[in-house]
């Protein structure tokens, strides 16, 4: 495949000659420029689902303004005109709990009506109202809305996707939900990550029992779930929710210590509604990602960046429920490299635009447009440890691409409501445009 009149690509390797592999057409020593790694007037060759070559046209002439990087071009490749537009790294949605059934349009109006989430959790609402509707589905069925849901996040230039289960919380249902992420990935072209995150919450079956009963789940956690799901291979990542109304650190602690041993890498949900350790439990544990970090605290922070754990920001969740943004503009000040996600959920975070989660992280945490494109790439990569395959446009990545039908890569954070994707291509092969 040959992508010919980039008007700018976004490589996302900024002053790095090597994107261009050696092989750059009219291009100086510098290689691409900014905070992007804009290159101007490209082309892109695709071979083997990698990047091949990245050339510039500037100084150069064939099809479409822009001759062939390589000699290896056959005369059968597919040529693809971006018509002057833009071309970015296929978009990583990091953090997602994209498997479930039913949904919580009647928790939406109950919160604006003044219900707050701890409350509606408290009811019996919130996560376990989508555990029973879950628990109640069959696979086929989980598969079906799921499927539809991957499809809506491919036509924004998702090319990546993070899915955890979480809303079985019993063995047959949290088994159930990765198996449907598996078969997510066999049959749908995005790539799927799954994340084993049976420590969601505390079932209610189980905390009513009280102290006995949250110790009684967290075994079932450790000592069923965990073993079955690590043999059979079904999620890559163990993640645990730190809060008042899930896990406590140390609760969390024994969780994530079993999930190491059985070769999971780690995750945590943290600080989202009060400071209550997840930041710290993760840097301790060097999870890959720490998520939410509504209420982090500088210790919390200091700890991420020594740690060197990636923070994920999910500015649509604050945005749906209301309270306090992540500090998004600080952590970066302080020299973290945040990823920003959708957190698509039913209850507290119901999109799967992750144009719109970019541009509320630019508006209410006030980073940078340049800053919010980052944590949709490059970041967010890094926060599902890809970020040596995926998340950028260089020599011996992964093919995966965005043609954006416009001439500035911001036009789609600064109108997110309407669709500027025009191809995505996943491993060098168009899947939707």
């Amino acid at each position: 495949m040959l992508i010919t009149n980039i008007g700018r690509l976004i490589t996302m390797e900024p002053r790095d000659a090597s994107v261009f592999g050696g092989l750059a057409r009219g291009r100086s020593s510098r290689g691409s420029e900014g905070p992007l790694g804009v290159v101007k007037n490209a082309c892109v060759e695709i071979e083997d689902e990698k990047i091949r070559v990245i050339a510039s046209a500037a100084r150069s002439s064939g099809v479409n303004n822009c001759a062939s990087p390589s000699s290896a071009v056959r005369n059968d490749t597919q040529v693809i005109d971006a018509q002057g537009g833009v071309v970015i790294p296929g978009l990583i949605d990091c953090h997602t709990h994209l498997v479930h059934a039913g949904t919580r349009a009647d928790e939406f109006a109950a919160r604006a009506r003044g219900a707050r989430y701890e409350e509606i959790a408290k009811a019996g609402g919130g996560i376990m109202s989508t555990v029973r509707a879950t628990r109640a589905a069959s696979e086929d069925r989980l598969l079906a809305v799921s499927r539809e849901r991957a499809n809506e996040a491919l036509s924004h230039g998702v090319t990546t996707i993070e899915v955890k289960s979480g809303y079985g919380l019993d063995v047959e249902a949290e088994i159930k939900m990765l198996r449907v992420v598996r078969q997510l990935s066999e049959r749908h072209p995005m790539e799927f990550v799954p994340t084993f995150l049976g420590a969601h919450t505390i079932p209610i079956e189980y905390l009513t029992r009280g102290k006995e009963g949250r110790k009684e789940y967290i075994r079932l956690i450790i000592d069923e779930m965990m073993p079955y799901i690590s043999k059979e291979g079904l999620a890559k990542f163990c993640d645990v929710f730190v809060e008042k109304i899930a896990f406590t650190k140390e609760e969390g602690a024994l969780v994530l210590k079993a999930a190491k041993k059985h070769g999971f890498q780690l995750k945590v949900h943290a600080d989202q509604l009060s400071s209550s350790g997840g930041s710290l439990l993760a840097a301790e544990l060097k999870a890959v990602s720490a998520d939410h970090l509504e209420y982090l605290s500088m210790r919390g922070l200091i700890a991420l960046k020594k740690a060197k754990v990636t923070p994920v920001l999910i500015p649509t969740s604050t945005f749906f429920v209301g309270g306090k943004y992540a500090a998004g503009k600080t952590m970066i000040k302080e020299g973290l490299s945040p990823a920003i996600s959708t957190d698509y959920n039913p209850g507290t975070s119901p999109v799967l635009n992750i144009w719109m989660a970019a541009s509320v992280a630019i508006t209410q945490m006030k980073i940078t447009a340049e800053d919010a494109y980052k944590g949709i790439t490059i970041n967010a990569a890094r926060a599902l440890s890809m970020e040596k395959s995926h998340g950028s446009i260089s020599r011996g990545k992964a093919a995966d691409l965005v043609v954006l039908d416009c001439k500035s890569e911001f036009e789609p954070l600064y109108r997110f409501d309407r669709s500027y994707v025009s191809k995505v291509i996943k491993r060098g092969k168009v899947v939707y445009g």
